[in-house]
């Protein structure tokens, strides 16, 4: 499998490179050359497989080249054998309709894990054989931090500096990160919001002799393989509820994109995928972007939802790529105007295009609040506000009714017990795996969002030649 860029410029790579690579040098993030297709068969296949054998499938194509059917297991069963549920991600039934897809039996509750454990022992393969140091630069709006920490803590031939926006993050989130005291895990407080710390992030990429001097890689779902491992969830939760022979919708809380493009990649496979409702928060680009052509940011407004607290959703540039014809020039000079204007305008034509398929939704407060505490009453489930925005939009979602609907559940409701106790009158406890964590020692830097603070910092720890 050969990877390209969405802006049509950077170098053309094989899985391990993209993998080691993360942001293209022209500023595009990579995409397979072609979607590889599942036929009915295929698909019917992955009945009653485990969750290892069914990401050995579907992943298959994706890694062609760059590892066999026995190392991807080998790697698969060692990243999801540190999961909590023997079903890695389990479907929990909320009524005739509506299940629960749970994403966060991971180290650190969350669905980034899902991806990120591979993806940790993916660098540290693809580094064995290498006389290379990886210095992995990333940005958190709360989980994906966490995950990538719990990942590479540890690793050889790794640093890792992660950016989190100062004060807007969860305590259990900043503390899942601050508190792993690994010599190669650096935290940064940013001073400013997610999208500063993201948009800092990609400001060092494009700094070609920094990249270079430090062999740069991203943990962020810029990294295609963080969104190739997450692909494998869609199948096996489709798969359960009666793919091939029955097309399945999903709701998929989101602020950068990721975890539903997945999604989308899964029905370009051949998945039947009815239906992806993108749902937003009130920081709602994506949702004004799919329903009006309105791509452009505002002021981010902090929730107590704040993964989803996001006015740049990078992986909306995969999707507007395909939308383009895979013409990278095109996006590029579209790219290149977002980029000096913050604003870009979709086309009807493309927006038809992308509404063969997603649906979006804006679910304020109150109706986070309201679907917490719905799941809480009539269910008996017990969720966070980000999956609660998921299930709002679901249960508001105009669909046949003998279609099913699969939230995705991306966090531990203990991640966010304030907000969920405020909604349901129940405060939900961290699991034992994860206690003990309000009792260790944080250490972080705080920094100004500039990229002068970033590189001087990093120039300072990192242990590759300054």
């Amino acid at each position: 499998m050969r990877y390209i860029s969405t802006r049509g410029q950077a170098p053309t790579l094989d899985f391990e490179d993209v993998t080691l690579t993360g942001l293209a040098a022209d500023g595009g993030l990579y995409v397979p050359e072609v979607w590889p297709s599942f036929t009915a068969e295929d698909i019917r296949a992955l009945a009653g497989l485990s969750y290892v054998d069914t990401a050995v499938a579907v992943m298959r194509p994706f890694v062609a080249g760059s590892l066999s059917d026995e190392e991807l297991r080998d790697l698969c069963e060692a990243a999801y054998g540190r999961f909590s549920h023997a079903a890695v991600t389990p479907l929990v039934q909320l009524d005739a309709r509506h299940f629960l897809l749970e994403l966060f039996h991971g180290p650190t509750l969350a669905f980034k894990d899902v991806a990120l454990q591979l993806l940790g022992l993916l660098f540290e393969r693809f580094l064995k054989c290498r006389d290379t140091h990886l210095t992995v630069i990333g940005a958190t709006s709360g989980d994906t931090g966490s995950a990538a920490i719990d990942a590479l803590a540890g690793r050889e031939k790794v640093d890792i500096f992660m950016l989190h926006p100062l004060g807007r993050v969860s305590d259990v989130q900043r503390r899942q990160m601050t508190t792993v005291l690994a010599p190669n895990v650096h935290n940064i407080a940013i001073e400013g919001s997610f999208d500063d710390a993201q948009a800092l992030v990609k400001a060092a990429f494009a700094d070609r002799e920094f990249t270079q001097r430090y062999t740069l890689s991203a943990v962020n779902s810029i990294n295609w393989a963080r969104l190739m491992a997450q692909i494998v969830y869609y199948f096996y939760a489709a798969v359960r509820l009666g793919a091939p022979d029955r097309a399945v919708a999903f709701s998929v809380p989101t602020g950068n994109f990721g975890d539903v493009f997945a999604g989308y990649v899964a029905a370009r496979m051949g998945l039947p995928v009815a239906r992806l409702i993108v749902a937003t928060n009130v920081n709602d680009i994506l949702h004004r972007a799919l329903s009006a052509g309105d791509y452009s940011t505002g002021i981010v407004t902090p929730t107590a939802a704040p993964s989803m607290d996001i006015q740049v959703s990078s992986n909306f540039e995969r999707l507007l790529f395909d939308l383009h014809g895979r013409d990278g020039a095109a996006l590029a000079e579209a790219m290149r105007g977002f980029e000096a204007t913050r604003a870009l305008a979709i086309p009807a034509a493309m927006r038809q295009e992308a509404a063969a398929i997603f649906d979006s939704a804006r679910i304020d407060a109150d109706g986070m609040a309201l679907a917490m505490r719905w799941a809480c009453q009539e269910a008996g489930e017990i969720i966070d506000p980000h999956t609660a925005i998921g299930l709002a939009a679901a249960r508001s979602a105009d669909l046949p009714r003998e279609i099913p609907v699969v939230t995705l559940a991306t966090a531990h409701p203990a991640k966010f017990s304030d907000a969920v106790e405020r909604a349901t009158g129940q405060r939900p406890s961290l699991p034992a795996r994860v206690g003990g964590l309000f009792e260790r020692e944080e250490r972080y830097t705080t920094l100004p969002a500039t990229l002068e603070a970033i590189k001087a910092h990093v120039a300072e720890r990192s242990v590759a030649p300054a």
